[in-house]
């Protein structure tokens, strides 16, 4: 075999290792089950009834922006699984074995895309059950679809490098939600901008995440977009990697200490 065979093997069992944890490890399996689940639950019928979002119905303009914060959510895992093994040693048993040190990071992003796709097919499933519609073409939301999972690949990368960077699982954790709440609440997900105050109005119009969630309504219900959908594009694709190199440069100094 290549070195390439064998560093695609390698990340390939890294990641299915990493998937194992998690039947192991309940506290993961509703981080991106029952949680996002709970957002949108609670968003539809609690906040549903006083937020105006004129044109559409309050749960088609809410899911594509609940589905896009579950996929920055989803990294939660990596940051927490990283920053567990380099507590516990692992990782410098990983070193000592004859495997590619590239497998490590690589099967922990992949693995999240996995999870991330099982995640996204449930919410699509209780969005539909609560009255959601697509009102666009299949191609379109396949797009949709295909976005969200590099959006969500993109902050595997972003919370790899949070991981470790953290002292333990916790901060790692603390330091997550510190990083993605302005970001996902501040901004077109939950409320239409015009409905903040001017400087926060400003803020959410130029908020990168606005721009994933209106090209995902743009996919999925036909909304106006713009460039949103290329911007879209851009972020996740720029995010991956300006993280990917801080990520692989904080692993190796991490391994060396």
């Amino acid at each position: 075999m290549s070195g390439l065979s064998y560093a695609v093997s390698d990340t390939l069992v890294a990641a299915w290792r990493n998937l194992l944890r998690i039947p192991r490890q309940p506290d993961l399996l509703i981080s991106f089950t029952i949680q996002p689940i709970m957002f949108l639950l609670l968003f539809a019928y609690v906040f549903g009834g006083a937020i105006r979002t004129p044109g559409y119905d309050y749960i088609d303009f809410l899911l594509p922006g609940i589905i896009a914060q579950s996929m920055t959510f989803g990294g939660f895992v990596t940051a927490i699984g990283l920053t567990d093994d380099l507590r516990k040693g692992l990782i410098d048993r990983f070193r000592s074995l004859p495997m590619a040190r590239s497998a490590v990071l690589a099967g922990r992003t992949l693995a999240d895309v996995v999870t991330n796709a099982f995640q996204l097919t449930l919410m699509l499933v209780v969005g539909i059950l609560i009255g959601f519609n697509f009102d666009s073409s299949v191609p379109k939301v396949a797009g949709g679809i295909a976005l969200m999972l590099l959006f969500g690949y993109a902050f595997s990368w972003v919370f790899a490098f949070i991981g470790l960077r953290s002292t333990s699982p916790e901060s790692a954790q603390a330091l997550g939600f510190v990083a993605i709440f302005p970001l996902t609440f501040a901004s077109s997900a939950f409320a239409p901008p015009d409905s903040m105050p001017d400087w926060l109005q400003a803020f959410a119009e130029n908020n990168p995440f606005s721009t994933i969630v209106d090209a995902l309504r743009h996919l999925w219900l036909g909304a106006p977009a713009g460039n949103d959908v290329w911007g879209a594009v851009a972020w996740s694709v720029g995010l991956v990697l300006f993280f990917a190199v801080l990520s692989v440069n904080g692993y190796r100094k991490a391994v060396a200490k």
